[in-house]
């Protein structure tokens, strides 16, 4: 089969491997139809995240047709459309049993190189180095998908692939984010990055009844998508955000504050940026944290920080006196896909989002490695690539 891998720092091509077999009883074979390049995948192509060894497949955003199943697979059979969450989930250890499914005791079948590196492993991840078990990803025409039972979401009706795709990963992902911040009717919530996650995170906060919601970035492409979404835009570039968020807010600034970006925040008017730049070129810093730290700053007294974006490492000069003096509640990590889907699911099917309106590239899998440089630099007004193997 054809399959997109990685072979070190901005190089990746689509090569010829052997296609995936069933290794347990509980496997599926999944025929992908579509795939989608996510921003934690730049992480891997710009060389931010260890664990990555030559030749691995990756991708993490993936559906398709069911091909063959274990012979210990009962709720899925061949012929069915499964959208697949990045998440590789046992369904049976404590975690799982609580709805945690992204920390998953069960499925990091190198948990301790993980807890090592991050100082606790997250669950096996698809394509997402071997810190998170060295599973092949899903930027290939198939994949091995461990315990099928239990995180594939059966598409049952005549959706489009780009209405579903999302449910893997984004989708939810933007909705956690948003859940977790507990918004009120009063709330103004901000989000930091209009990026795939980002544009989610402004049209969950919308669904959750946000009195207003703001989006900070510096692509006009990305800042118009999220104002068609009901965001007020925010331009970095051309405005102080702590200044314009002060404005909107009666000088209080808002309730709830949504750290899309994560690891490689691109600001570079600050002084902060810069320094990040630096240590983190000399390997002294791994995350360029200045997002984190302007919501610190930003968020109002005894508000919500939410972090969907991911983070890798350490990150250096933290204003921690300052977010505990506030009061402010902290609530981050992966996203527990599984929790949200059902839910998520019948929203598209009641008409309140279709997650497509992200979508603005398709190409055929040939064309994926020039897509992520695309996709990284912001180029032909690039928000969300879909692949189709």
């Amino acid at each position: 089969m054809r399959a997109l891998r990685w072979h070190g720092k901005e190089k990746v091509s689509v090569d010829t491997v052997p296609d995936p077999v069933l290794e347990d009883p509980r496997d599926a074979i999944v025929k992908v139809t579509s795939a989608a390049i996510c921003g934690s995948d730049l992480h891997l192509f710009d060389g931010f995240m260890v664990g990555m060894e030559d030749g691995d497949i990756i991708g993490h955003e993936f559906m398709g047709e069911v091909m063959e199943v274990g012979r210990d697979v009962k709720r899925l059979a061949v012929g069915d459309r499964v959208v697949v969450p990045f998440t590789i989930v046992c369904g049976e250890c404590e975690q799982c049993r609580r709805g945690n499914t992204s920390v998953c005791e069960t499925t990091n079948r190198n948990k301790d190189l993980g807890d090592k590196a991050f100082g606790h492993s997250t669950a096996g991840l698809f394509g997402y180095t071997h810190l998170t078990g060295g599973y092949a990803g899903g930027q290939a025409e198939y994949v091995r998908v461990p315990y099928a039972d239990v995180a594939p979401v059966k598409i049952e009706n005549g959706f489009t692939d780009e209405q579903v795709l999302f449910l893997g990963d984004i989708f939810p992902t933007g909705w956690q984010a948003a859940a977790q911040c507990d918004i009120e009717a009063t709330d103004t919530v901000a989000v930091w990055g209009a990026g795939p996650v980002g544009q989610f995170c402004v049209r969950s906060a919308v669904l959750l009844g946000a009195k207003q919601v703001l989006a900070i970035d510096c692509v006009p492409e990305r800042l118009a998508m999220a104002e068609a979404g009901g965001a007020i835009p925010i331009d970095f570039t051309k405005e102080g955000v702590l200044d314009r968020l002060g404005e909107l807010t009666r000088g209080k600034g808002p309730e709830k504050c949504i750290d899309a970006v994560g690891l490689e925040a691109h600001a570079t008017r600050s002084i902060d940026s810069v320094y990040d730049r630096v240590k983190q070129a000399v390997m002294l810093e791994t995350d360029r944290p200045h997002v984190l730290r302007e919501m610190i700053y930003a968020c109002r007294p005894a508000g919500t920080l939410s972090i969907p974006g991911v983070y890798g490492g350490l990150s250096d000069k933290i204003p921690f006196g300052a977010l505990m003096n506030k009061g402010l509640t902290v609530k981050t990590g992966q996203t527990h896909v599984n929790r949200w889907t059902k839910d998520l699911l019948q929203r598209i099917e009641d008409g309140q989002i279709d997650p497509s309106f992200v979508v603005t590239h398709r190409v055929a899998l040939e064309q994926a490695p020039e897509m992520y440089k695309t996709f990284r630099d912001k180029k032909d007004g690039c928000i969300k690539v879909v692949v189709k193997p």
